[in-house]
């Protein structure tokens, strides 16, 4: 029996049980389920390839009479099981996203959209090309400075190559845990899909620790706003309509920016910048929750939840029930948080099976995030907006 269809299958089966139980505790199963399991998990049909090709050359090659290799057959075929339900739990998706837009929106959403929403996801990409790749109809400008604090004040610009003009403008902030990450890295398939719909979006960089602490991060986020009010125009944008989003460390800063508009703690030196914004896209944050915390507990004063208003502007938040990093129970304790205490629409969307940074690739799972985040969005900028008030 070949070594290495033994240790490919070990590798694979490894991974998929990371992937489809996915301990959340103690932490350091939960960190191994992150690391060996995210990427069978949003890309599982790739293992499912590897696990049958890898089969079918050991059988062609008549090594498979003995009893360890029959073990390892058997053992193949399991991971593939397990990868046919993690592929099943992200191809669910789509009516979970579909459920959670109805409730918050409203059963007749789709009147107020009048914009073409996509009706199938791209399944050659998902099934044979998942990983995120540039698409020709959009430019990416990259690395302008919008503070002094280097390249981690450097943002990227993504829109349409014929430059459309009034479009509305997305922001995005990487996750990393305030100690790492980089704007090129997470929600390209989110930046690329509505950049070539007509959006100019925004991927910036930000001071992390030890560079900086809190609120230094949350400062940076402002910068970028206050930047995109400015220069916005020159890039084709209308900053009138403007959302913010982010992922994991990100997600907290987006939804601090949504919470905060014209904050002046958060606005050293450009107080009189506007930096409100229309609406935003919370993915899988951290809001202060980990297992075994209390669940009344005031939250620390990086977490959002003690900036909740009545006039918070609209909310979108998406994470993943296996999510092995920030417990989902603090993404359902934040979005019940929003509902109670803001005036304005929650859009709260549970994914069946996700992991922590689902938005890697274009997975089943991600592509339908990034439709029900096109809809919301395309939903919010036809609504009358009313201007936040952050005292209220």
């Amino acid at each position: 029996m070949p070594m290495g269809y033994v240790a490919t299958t070990a590798l694979f089966a490894w991974c998929t049980f990371f992937a489809v139980v996915a301990p959340r505790r103690p932490r350091p199963l939960a960190t191994l389920s992150f690391w060996f399991g995210l990427g069978l998990n949003e890309v599982p049909f790739v293992g499912i390839y590897v696990l049958v090709v890898s089969t079918a050359l050991a059988a062609a090659e008549g090594d498979l009479d003995s009893a360890g290799a029959k073990v390892t057959v058997a053992v193949a075929a399991v991971a593939t099981v397990g990868l046919a339900v993690s592929a099943w739990r992200g191809l669910r998706t789509d009516q979970v996203v579909g459920r959670a837009l109805e409730q918050g929106l409203g059963t007749g959403w789709r009147v107020r959209v009048h914009v073409p929403l996509r009706r199938r996801r791209p399944w050659v990409r998902i099934l044979l090309l998942p990983a995120p790749m540039r698409r020709r109809d959009v430019q990416r400008i990259p690395n302008i400075r919008y503070g002094d604090a280097g390249r981690r004040n450097l943002l990227d610009i993504y829109r349409r190559r014929d430059a459309p003009q009034n479009a509305p403008v997305l922001i995005y902030f990487h996750g990393g845990g305030y100690t790492g990450g980089a704007k090129n890295r997470e929600a390209r398939p989110l930046l690329y899909r509505l950049a070539s719909q007509g959006w100019v979006c925004i991927s910036a960089n930000y001071r992390l620790r030890p560079q900086t602490t809190f609120p230094g991060h949350q400062i940076d986020a402002k910068k970028v706003i206050a930047w995109v009010r400015e220069h916005a125009p020159e890039y084709g944008a209308d900053p009138s309509g403007l959302v913010v989003a982010g992922s994991s460390a990100g997600s907290n800063l987006a939804a601090l920016c949504a919470l905060t508009p014209n904050d002046p703690v958060f606005q050293p030196g450009f107080e009189s910048a506007d930096t409100s914004v229309t609406a935003a896209v919370c993915l899988y944050g951290y809001y202060g929750h980990y297992f075994g915390d209390p669940p009344d507990e005031p939250p620390p004063p990086l977490q959002p939840q003690g900036y909740i208003h009545p006039g918070a502007p609209p909310f979108l938040i998406a994470h993943g029930t296996k999510d092995a990093l920030a417990t989902v129970e603090g993404a359902r304790n934040f979005a019940d948080q929003l509902r109670r205490g803001s005036d304005s629409t929650v859009v709260y969307v549970e994914l069946p099976g996700g992991q922590h940074a689902f938005d890697v690739f274009h997975s089943p799972r991600f592509e339908a995030v990034v439709d029900g985040v096109e809809a919301f969005a395309a939903w919010v900028l036809a609504a009358p907006q009313r201007t936040p008030d952050p005292t209220s």
